[in-house]
C-alpha cells in the first residue's frame, strides 16, 4: 500500500487593522461630490497576478459581517479595503503604496516594526498603533484617504506637502495590527467612512445601488489562489506568509513530498480535488473531499511520505489542485518540482 497522507489547515482567525466604523453620509448632500471624486489603485501591482483583495468593508451593522457583494470577504467592523501581496519575500523586495488621488498629506507615522500578528500576545503589543505606519491625505471637498500597515522606514512623504495621484507614499508592510502583508485603505467623506465599491448614499447592507469610486472597474473575486508550491514537511501559515517553500528543486532523501495551496474565500460545501503524479505518469495521490467550514484563508496540502519500500524517485513530479463550487471550477493550480 502506498504511504500517502492528506492534511488541511484552516485559519481560525485573521487579524488586521481595527478602526471605528461611522455612519455613511447622505446622498442628498454629497451626490455631486461622489460623482467627481475617483480613486486610483493604492498599490503598485496587478490584481489577480501579484496581488489580490483580501477583505472589503463590512456593511452589516450587527455583529455579523458581509461585504458589498453579499459575500464573506470581510469581518465585523472592518472599515476599509485590504490590498494584499503573497508573502514577506515580496514585501522585502518592495511593493509601492500609492496615493489614490491628488491632495495634501495631513499626517504620517513611521517607525513601527513589521511584526506579523499571529496570536493574542502579538495583538496586545499593537494597542494604540493598530494602523501601524501610515499616511492620511486630504483630497479637498471633504474627502480623505488613509493608508495603514506600511513597511517600517518606508514612508517617503511629509505632512503639509502636496502629492499627485499615483505618487509613492511608502511600501506595503505588516506594521501594526496586521497578520499578512497588505495595505489597508480607508476612504472618508466629511469624516464618514465610504465604501469605494458602493459610493455615497447607502448606509448599510449589500443589496443596494452602487456608484463605485474607482477610476477603472474592479472585479469582485470571492475566491482565489494566493500561492502554491511544494514542501518536504507539513507547512504552517506562518511559514507560508514568510515566503518559504518556493523551491522548484528538492532532494529525493527528504522525508516527504507535499503539494500545498493557500487560497482565500473558501466556503462550506466546496469540493477540493488533489492529484500528485510521479515522474512515470502514475498518480500517487488521487483524492477529493468537501470543505467542512467557511474560511477566509485556507491552507491545504497533500502528498507522499518517503520510505525504503515506497521511495521518492528522481524526476519531475506534478501536483494538481482544483476547488469546485457547484459545477464551477473556481481554482485550478498545477505545479511541478524536480527531485534530485
Amino acid at each position: 500500500m502506498k504511504k500517502t497522507f492528506l492534511a488541511i489547515a484552516a485559519l481560525g482567525f485573521l487579524l488586521t487593522v481595527i478602526l471605528a466604523v461611522s455612519k455613511q453620509p447622505n446622498v442628498s448632500s454629497a451626490q455631486s461630490a461622489g460623482n467627481s471624486f475617483k480613486l486610483a489603485l493604492p498599490i503598485d501591482c496587478t490584481l489577480g497576478k501579484d496581488c489580490f483583495i483580501m477583505h472589503y468593508l463590512d456593511r452589516d451593522p450587527s455583529s455579523a459581517a458581509i461585504d458589498f457583494a453579499c459575500g464573506q470577504l470581510t469581518y465585523d467592523n472592518h472599515n476599509g479595503t485590504d490590498f494584499a501581496i503573497p508573502d514577506e519575500r515580496a514585501m522585502a523586495k518592495g511593493v509601492a503604496v500609492k496615493a489614490v488621488a491628488s491632495g495634501k498629506v495631513l499626517r504620517i507615522r513611521d517607525g513601527v516594526p513589521d511584526i506579523r500578528v499571529a496570536d493574542q500576545t502579538d495583538k496586545s503589543r499593537t494597542q494604540g498603533i493598530e494602523c501601524g505606519n501610515g499616511v492620511i491625505i486630504d483630497h479637498g471637498n471633504g474627502w480623505q484617504s488613509q493608508y495603514c500597515h506600511l513597511r517600517q522606514g518606508s514612508v517617503v512623504v511629509k505632512p503639509n506637502t502636496s502629492v499627485a495621484s499615483g505618487a509613492v507614499l511608502g511600501m506595503v508592510g505588516e506594521s501594526g495590527l496586521a497578520s499578512f502583508p497588505h495595505v489597508h485603505l480607508t476612504v472618508r467623506y466629511q469624516d464618514k467612512v465610504v465604501d469605494p465599491f458602493v459610493g455615497i448614499g447607502n448606509t448599510q447592507g449589500c443589496n443596494v445601488a452602487r456608484q463605485p469610486l474607482w477610476q477603472q472597474p474592479l472585479e469582485y473575486v470571492p475566491t482565489g489562489l494566493i500561492r502554491a508550491g511544494f514542501a518536504s514537511k507539513e507547512p504552517t501559515f506562518g511559514e507560508i506568509w514568510q515566503g518559504q517553500f518556493a523551491e522548484t528543486t528538492l532532494a529525493t532523501n527528504n522525508p516527504a513530498l507535499l503539494f500545498w495551496v493557500q487560497i482565500f474565500g473558501v466556503r462550506q460545501g466546496d469540493e477540493e480535488q488533489f492529484r500528485l503524479i510521479a515522474p512515470n505518469g502514475k498518480p500517487v495521490v488521487n483524492s477529493k473531499q468537501q470543505v467542512k467550514s467557511t474560511n477566509r484563508i485556507r491552507l491545504s496540502y497533500f502528498g507522499k511520505k518517503n520510505s525504503a519500500s515506497q521511495p521518492l524517485f528522481p524526476g519531475v513530479w506534478r501536483g494538481e489542485y482544483r476547488l469546485i463550487r457547484g459545477n464551477k471550477v473556481l481554482i485550478e493550480s498545477i505545479r511541478q518540482v524536480q527531485l534530485r
